[in-house]
């Protein structure tokens, strides 16, 4: 129920998920438009060329699979319910004869293997691990647990309640225990042969590297010290493992406001004697700290003498390869973009990944696919034009690659790439009353912040000229993201895109801010200095670009309002309260709000020489000092098991709104997480954001 506050004792009922007024003619529904099919978890089996995916249909999430060489999709699972629970950790057995995947839990969240109960129901649900025998198509849920990993043959470990559990598929033995230790255990990685197995033991002052044998075997831990070890990643042959170390313990309390090099090395341990020498060490730059783009350090060791690594020590997310023989790193990816989703040939000879570059002058807010021979240092753009490719994997067939597929106007479909032709998967799920043929092409624009600061953007116009049109600035979260100029390969952020693409349909101009601290503009982009609760210097880019909107000559400077999700929630209170004279209205979605709690107080003598000025300067960065002056209308949305964003971030604003007798609008979903799990949810926020923004801004 949204609820109207006007003064703490004074409640107004609304409705603002009645459908927009009749006299709005509308191309499309805001439910039509929410329909993106989403795929997602792709994984290969190279042995009988076979690939299956999780597909998300308006909340009814099931696992598909396709093989070689025709591959046509079918769907394997029967879970025909918008049920919140998800399906993730999706991987073939390495004959390709079974599926092991995880349904339930928010993989996305903190507490991830926590149950989700979206439905509300009086019980709650499991996360559970599923497998299907694909001989026979049987689906079976095998046990609770999580993070699953195949060995030799159908044996199969797993984390249930903090340990490492045990089942073998063709055995009739129960799933087991087989490692009860100290710290939280999980990074399960098998050896080569499936006959031992690695793990992590995080104990919070530092973390170990195991190797498991069997139960008659004590565990070896490679080369214990004070550090961070993770990462593992095994040899080809089975007689090494590589993996990254960084500090552990706390350290000096040094001065708060300093940006300093983050440390990390790379290790590799004889797994006989369990002994370990460092093989390469990253820059001590601010460039070359640990990275924080999707997969981090990217750690793989395809080739007996080759390792690959990702750092950002030349400004942009690049792939390394390290000899083993001569010690000597190598820059597999030069030029101005960023690589992610990277996955290996299963002849570990080449490599293939996303990156923001090709061809067109604006592919930088774009995701084309890339090849790296490892044999030779060959790099090759493998797809280009103006679509979306992202998370590619070898299917084993030769080169044939699969992909996810997106363009401006239609949602992501899984595709295979055979050469230089493209075929889609799947095309019949997406639902006949899909708008696609209505949507608009988002243009790239770029301008500059107050400071000098260069910001990126998409632009959505509506199909029809004129001006005096509302408009919009949109706030993603993260804030490591970058949106797109076509459907994102993120769940939560192809939902922002149908947002857009339907307030673009009502009339309004609407812009998508990729604002400093986004990833793929380059590391002094991603990681710049006086941010967030050290000074919140990105919210210069959030005005700059209401003030880009307002110079614009189809825009109404005195209708325009803004709406984000949690950073972007956190980005959009604070526009509202420092310039309610340029954002009109805003739609704050989970958003970050409480910062006077980043630094916590000092338990012991030692305290930062900076501590008091970064508590000030942390208050200061939050929309909280500048509420008095807030004046624009606010919905406020959050969901109440949100892993990522409390929901008391939320309930305290609106608790100081009640407290200053400010009025707002609210939204509560129980029982939701951060991602909007159940569909009929996701639907009722997307209904609830464009019909508030409508009612205030009048298209």
């Amino acid at each position: 129920m949204l609820i109207r506050k006007f003064s703490p004792i004074f409640v107004l009922l609304i409705a603002l998920l009645n459908p927009i007024s009749p006299g709005f003619a509308q191309k499309f529904s805001t439910l039509e438009v929410s329909k993106f099919s989403f795929p997602s978890g792709l994984t290969a089996n190279a042995s009988r060329e076979r690939i299956a995916w999780a597909m998300n249909e308006q909340g009814r999430r099931n696992v598909y699979f396709a093989e070689a060489p025709d591959y046509q999709a079918e769907r394997l699972t029967d879970f025909m319910e918008d049920d919140g629970q998800e399906i993730s950790s999706l991987q073939f057995s390495e004959d390709g004869e079974y599926l092991v995947f995880v349904r339930g839990g928010d993989h996305g969240g903190g507490n991830a293997s926590s149950p989700v109960n979206a439905n509300n129901m009086p019980l709650m649900t499991h996360v559970a691990i599923w497998t299907i025998d694909l001989a026979t198509r049987k689906t079976a849920s095998l046990t609770e647990g999580d993070d699953p990993v195949w060995g030799a043959g159908h044996q199969l470990a797993f984390i249930k309640n903090g340990a490492v559990w045990f089942k073998d598929l063709d055995a009739k033995k129960a799933p087991h225990a087989i490692i009860q230790n100290r710290g939280r255990l999980g990074d399960l990685r098998y050896s080569p042969d499936g006959r031992q197995l690695a793990f992590v033991a995080n104990r919070g002052t530092h973390s170990l590297i195991g190797v498991y044998h069997d139960a008659q075997t004590p565990v070896k831990w490679l080369a214990p010290s004070f550090q961070q070890d993770q990462s593992p990643r095994w040899s080809p042959d089975g007689k090494s493992i590589a993996f990254v170390r960084t500090l552990g313990g706390s350290g000096a309390a040094l001065p708060l406001l300093e940006k300093r090099h983050a440390p990390w090395e790379i290790w590799i341990a004889d797994v006989a004697s369990g002994e370990a020498t460092m093989e390469w060490k990253a820059p001590e730059t601010l460039r070359g700290s640990i990275p924080s783009t999707q997969g981090g350090f990217n750690l793989h060791w395809p080739l007996p003498e080759q390792l690959i690594y990702l750092s950002y020590e030349d400004g942009w997310p690049h792939l390394y390869s390290r000899n083993l023989q001569t010690n000597t790193s190598t820059l597999l990816t030069p030029g101005e973009f960023m690589v992610e989703q990277l996955s290996v040939h299963p002849d570990g000879q080449s490599l293939v990944f996303a990156a923001n570059g090709g061809e067109l002058p604006d592919d930088l807010d774009r995701r084309h696919l890339a090849t790296v021979d490892l044999t030779t240092g060959e790099f090759a753009w493998k797809t280009s034009g103006e679509g979306i490719e992202a998370y590619p994997v070898f299917t084993g067939r030769e080169d044939d690659i699969a992909f996810f597929s997106a363009t401006p106007t239609r949602p992501l479909l899984p595709a295979i790439l055979r050469e230089e032709t493209v075929k889609l998967l799947g095309e019949e799920l997406i639902p006949e009353d899909f708008p696609a043929a209505d949507l608009v092409i988002p243009k790239h624009v770029q301008f500059m912040a107050a400071d000098g600061t260069t910001v990126y953007g998409q632009l959505f116009e509506p199909a029809a000229n004129g001006s005096s049109k509302p408009a919009v600035v949109f706030v993603h979260g993260g804030p490591q993201r970058q949106m797109l100029l076509g459907w994102s390969y993120m769940d939560y952020y192809s939902n922002t895109y149908a947002i857009n693409q339907k307030l673009a349909e009502m009339g309004f101009v609407v812009l998508s801010v990729n604002y400093r601290l986004g990833i793929g503009y380059g590391y002094e982009f991603h990681r710049p200095s006086g941010t967030y609760y050290q000074g919140a210097a990105e919210y210069l880019d959030i005005k700059a670009a209401g003030e880009y909107l307002a110079g614009l000559e189809q825009v109404d400077p005195e209708r325009i309002g803004i709406y984000g999700g949690s950073y972007g929630g956190y980005l959009t209170a604070m526009a509202l309260a420092r310039d309610s004279d340029l954002f009109k209205v805003g739609v704050d979605i989970s958003g970050v709000h409480d910062m006077d709690h980043r630094y916590d107080l000092p338990e012991g003598v030692e305290v930062a020489p900076d501590y008091e000025e970064a508590k000030q300067i942390a208050w200061e960065s939050s929309p909280m000092p500048d509420l008095e002056q807030w004046t624009s209308p606010v919905l406020f949305i959050h969901s109440d098991d949100d892993r990522n964003v409390g929901f008391y971030h939320s309930a305290d604003l609106a608790r100081r709104f009640d407290e200053l007798g400010k009025p707002y609008e609210y939204l509560v979903i129980p029982g939701d997480t951060h991602h909007w799990m159940k569909f009929s949810n996701m639907v009722k926020v997307n209904e609830a954001t464009v019909n508030f923004l409508h009612k205030h801004l009048q298209p």
